[in-house]
C-alpha cells in the first residue's frame, strides 16, 4: 500500500515544550469570626430591616428640614385656632393643643431622641470597654478597685438615679446633659461585659505565642485581645441605644429631660396624654415614631448578636 495509515499521529507534546495555559488559582477565602457575621448579616431579613429604618432615623435627625420643606419648627407658627384639629391632606398628623403642626414637631423631635441614644452608648461603650479591658488585662489590685467601683453604680437604678442627678445639676435640660448622666449611670455594664470576655481571651494559644515572640503588653491588648473580645460588645451596646432612647422619653415625660422650648418625643408624649380622649392623634404619631425607632436599634442588636455568636450559627 502506498498511503500508510499511521495511528497516533497527534503525539502529547514533550516535557520541555510550553504546557497550556494553567488558570490561576483562587485564593482561599480566610475565615474569621468578622467576615462570616458580615456574611451572615447581608443575608438576614432582620438585620436589613432594622439598618434600613435605622439608617432613615438618622437622615430624618441629622437633616430634618428634608422631610418639613426646610423650615425648622417654630413655636411662634403654632396657632390656637388650629389646636386639637384632626389630620387632613394638608397636614398628616394634625394639631396639638397648642396649635402647633404634630407632624414637624414628630420629624424635628427625632433629633434630641436620637442624640441621646448614639452620644449616650458612644460614651458608654468607649468608657467602659476601656476600663473593662484595662481591668481585665492587669488584674490584680487593679481589676479589684475597679469592680467594687462599678457595683456602686449596680446599685443605682438608671431611671431613678437619672431623675435624682438631672433634677441637681443646674445646666440640665438638653439632650447632652441627659446623654452624659444617663452614660455615668451605664458605663458599668460595658466594662462587666468587656472584662469578663478579656478575662476567657487572655490565656488563648494566640495570646502566649504573641508573648513568646517578644510582643508588649500594648500590642498584645491591642492588636490581639480587643479585636477577640469587642464582639459581645457590640452587640449590647446596639441593643442599649434602643433602650437609652427609650429612657430618654420617660424622662422627659416626667418633665425631668429634654425642656421646651426644645422638642423631644418625650415631651410630645407628655404633653398629650392629658387630651389622649380628645384627640388621640396627638399622642399616637409620636408614640409611634418611638416605638419604631427602639424596635429597628433592637432588631439590628439581634441580628449582630446571632451574626457574632458561634454557639447560635
Amino acid at each position: 500500500m502506498s498511503d500508510t495509515i499511521t495511528k497516533g499521529a497527534e503525539t502529547q507534546p514533550e516535557d520541555n515544550q510550553p504546557k497550556a495555559e494553567v488558570k490561576a488559582a483562587k485564593p482561599e477565602r480566610v475565615a474569621s469570626l468578622w467576615t462570616d457575621a458580615m456574611r451572615d448579616l447581608r443575608r438576614n431579613p432582620v438585620f436589613i430591616i432594622g439598618a434600613v429604618l435605622v439608617f432613615c432615623l438618622l437622615v430624618i435627625s441629622i437633616a430634618p428640614g428634608l422631610f418639613t420643606d426646610g423650615s425648622p419648627f417654630d413655636n411662634s407658627a403654632c396657632d390656637l385656632a388650629d389646636s386639637l384639629k384632626r389630620p387632613s391632606a394638608e397636614h398628616w398628623f394634625g394639631f396639638d393643643v397648642q396649635g402647633c403642626d404634630v407632624y414637624t414637631r414628630t420629624v424635628w423631635g427625632a433629633r434630641n431622641s436620637i442624640i441621646v441614644g448614639v452620644v449616650t452608648t458612644l460614651v458608654v461603650t468607649v468608657v467602659g470597654a476601656l476600663l473593662g479591658l484595662w481591668a481585665g488585662w492587669k488584674g490584680g489590685i487593679i481589676d479589684s478597685i475597679l469592680s467594687r467601683f462599678t457595683e456602686i453604680f449596680f446599685s443605682i437604678p438608671l431611671l431613678l438615679g437619672g431623675m435624682l442627678i438631672m433634677s441637681m445639676i443646674p445646666w440640665a435640660g438638653n439632650a447632652y446633659s441627659v446623654s452624659l448622666v444617663m452614660a455615668v449611670l451605664g458605663w458599668p455594664q460595658i466594662f462587666r461585659i468587656m472584662r469578663a470576655s478579656v478575662l476567657a481571651n487572655k490565656n488563648n494559644d494566640y495570646v502566649m505565642a504573641a508573648r513568646a515572640l517578644g510582643a508588649g503588653s500594648g500590642r498584645i491588648t491591642f492588636r490581639h485581645i480587643l479585636p477577640n473580645a469587642i464582639a459581645p460588645v457590640i452587640v449590647v451596646s446596639a441593643i442599649s441605644l434602643g433602650v437609652y432612647i427609650g429612657a430618654e422619653a420617660a424622662l422627659s415625660y416626667l418633665g425631668i429631660g429634654v425642656q421646651p422650648p426644645q422638642i423631644s418625643w418625650g415631651l410630645m408624649i407628655s404633653d398629650a396624654s392629658v387630651r389622649f380622649l380628645d384627640a388621640p392623634h396627638v399622642l399616637l404619631f409620636p408614640s409611634v415614631a418611638l416605638s419604631i425607632t427602639v424596635l429597628a436599634f433592637i432588631m439590628l442588636g439581634d441580628a449582630v448578636r446571632d451574626a457574632l455568636d458561634p454557639k447560635l450559627r
